[in-house]
């Protein structure tokens, strides 16, 4: 499961250092053993790290500092403790329901979503940059240097992605603090607000980004792309979806080369290859498409 011993590993904790604890495994995570970690005086989940998860740019520093500030903003769970060596990140136990695919198709949900991001994007801002052109760059040169499984064809796409920076750069947005992999399973309901979990990818980056890559992952319909941008922004414009449908083009071009990473190194039983598929294939669909030319011109809009 980890390179790291669970027993081990719980013993550095100081707030469960010595005491008797009741030990649950959570489901989900691809890159992290997260347990729940129940005492007498509080429950906690434990992130252990993936060994590898270092070729994945996961700054176990900057996940806590950035926790920690998503905290302050009222949306992330409070930090308990940071183990520096392991990189151990322990956080404050949310009780309430982990969203699925399904529950973001919700009309209801979609307003609480957009609030929840605006909320954080409002807050302190983090202590490092994500931009997902970079680190597509430095995935492919991880997996062309260790001779990773590459989806066939996949450089041949470098000047489609070229394209869609300069149509991103041609209109500059002021970056916010984002969360960068806000998953369905990254949200908990506690009945009355919704928390964002899990910063690993977090850094402070365009905004559109962040709707794209919540608005691709679970592979939601383009009313519901549109209903999400109009929740977040107050009112509906052409370029800013635009925007988000690019980028969210540039997220499912740039982490089927973490789905490539991971088939590698990763020991959690998950079949990483299909899943790197299902990113790419649906990346070259949008990079061949008809509305390609449409999205690159309509995003250098004012309207």
């Amino acid at each position: 499961m980890t390179g790291i011993d669970i027993s081990t590993a719980l013993d550095a904790v100081s707030c469960l250092r010595g005491r008797e604890r009741h030990v649950e495994k959570l489901p989900g995570g691809l890159t992290n053993v997260n347990l729940k970690v129940t005492t007498a005086e509080q429950t906690v989940v434990v992130r252990i790290p993936q060994p590898g998860s270092e070729l994945l740019l996961i700054d176990r520093r900057n996940e806590h500092l950035n926790s920690r500030s998503a905290a302050s903003s009222g949306v992330g769970a409070p930090v308990i403790e940071y183990v520096e060596d392991p990189g151990l990140l322990v956080v404050g136990f949310l009780e309430g329901t982990t969203y699925t695919d399904d529950d973001l198709r919700s009309s209801e949900t979609v307003v609480r979503v957009a609030a929840a991001c605006r909320q954080l994007h409002a807050g302190p801002r983090f202590v490092n940059d994500f931009d997902m052109f970079e680190v597509q760059r430095a995935y492919l040169s991880t997996v062309q240097r260790r001779g990773f499984r590459l989806p066939q064809g996949y450089t041949d796409f470098e000047h489609q992605a070229a394209q869609v920076r300069r149509a991103l750069d041609a209109k500059p947005v002021v970056t916010v603090p984002c969360n960068n992999d806000l998953l369905a399973g990254n949200f908990i309901d506690d009945g009355t607000k919704l928390w964002l979990i899990d910063y690993e990818y977090s850094g402070n980056n365009d905004p559109c980004f962040e709707l794209g890559n919540l608005w691709s992952e679970p592979n939601l319909s383009l009313e519901h792309l549109e209903s999400l941008v109009e929740a977040y922004d107050g009112r509906l414009l052409r370029h800013r979806v635009a925007r988000v449908r690019l980028w969210a083009l540039v997220a499912k071009y740039g982490w089927s080369l973490w789905g490539s990473i991971q088939q590698s190194v990763s020991s959690i039983e998950f079949d990483f290859w299909s899943w790197t598929m299902e990113k790419y294939e649906r990346a070259v669909a949008e990079f061949e498409g008809p509305d390609f030319e449409k999205l690159l011109e309509q995003a250098t809009r004012d309207d």
